[in-house]
């Protein structure tokens, strides 16, 4: 599966993916009213991108992570804190405590796990008016536009996937479809809070970026090599080595109906 090639490049991974932002993990805390003692529950946590903002606000923070070497990564950056703890379990498999969580969280992976099961699971392991958080991201125009706008062709070349004029669209155009949890049986008051940001990137450190996305993992090897080396060149030729990448975070609470 796909969603298993984060866990080949668990170091890199931890290395290049950017944290979150500072306000949108303020925004969360402030929604599921978060404070020392508070159970969370964090589904894919990586390699604990969100789970230690969540640790150092002395949150008792339980994580299952599918993958074991992301799961290393994930206990060393939380060896400071310990009410956290990393468990490496398929969520949709995992057994739930009879506890329930007053957080139950999901960042940029919710899309990863069964349709059918995720919702009734993370009711389940929710207190009634507990919260349920999702963060998604998306890759929206701005940074160095004509760079995203030239590298298409590179793609065109190298993944006969990629949909020929594809572009990066407005964030004004940009949203998260809501309706799954909407129109759910288990959750109500659903609020949508939205981050953006700009990253520069030198050249080495956005190739990194994309070494760990599961669309690039898995061409083949000559093909993603030829890529990386086409955008290398674009990098280093026409935008001095640098660029700059326009991230959109959006975050998704819902309560837990009683």
């Amino acid at each position: 599966m796909l969603r298993d090639t984060f866990d080949e490049v668990a170091e890199l991974y931890d290395r290049a993916r950017p944290r979150y932002p500072e306000g949108l993990v303020d925004d969360l805390a402030r929604a599921a009213g978060l404070g020392p003692g508070s159970r969370v529950l964090e589904i894919a946590p990586g390699t604990g991108q969100l789970t230690v903002p969540l640790a150092a606000l002395g949150c008792a923070v339980t994580a299952v992570e599918l993958g074991p070497s992301l799961a290393a990564v994930a206990r060393h950056n939380l060896r400071t804190f310990p009410l956290a703890e990393v468990t490496v379990a398929d969520f949709e498999h995992w057994p739930l405590p009879a506890e329930p969580f007053d957080l139950v969280v999901c960042a940029t992976a919710f899309h990863w796990l069964d349709p059918a099961m995720r919702l009734p699971r993370t009711a389940r392991a929710l207190r009634p008016g507990g919260l349920l958080a999702l963060v998604t991201t998306h890759h929206v125009k701005g940074g160095t536009v004509d760079f995203f706008e030239r590298v298409q062709r590179c793609y065109e070349r190298w993944d006969p996937a990629t949909p020929p004029d594809l572009r990066q669209v407005d964030e004004a155009d940009t949203a998260t479809d809501t309706r799954e949890l909407e129109t759910s049986e288990y959750f109500d008051g659903v609020t949508v809070r939205r981050h953006a940001r700009d990253i520069a990137y030198s050249v080495d450190e956005y190739l990194d970026v994309l070494l760990t996305y599961s669309g690039h993992r898995a061409l083949d090897a000559a093909s993603r090599d030829g890529l990386l080396a086409d955008i290398r060149d674009l990098v280093e030729t026409r935008y001095g080595g640098r660029l700059t990448k326009r991230y959109l975070h959006e975050l998704i609470t819902a309560t837990r109906v009683s």
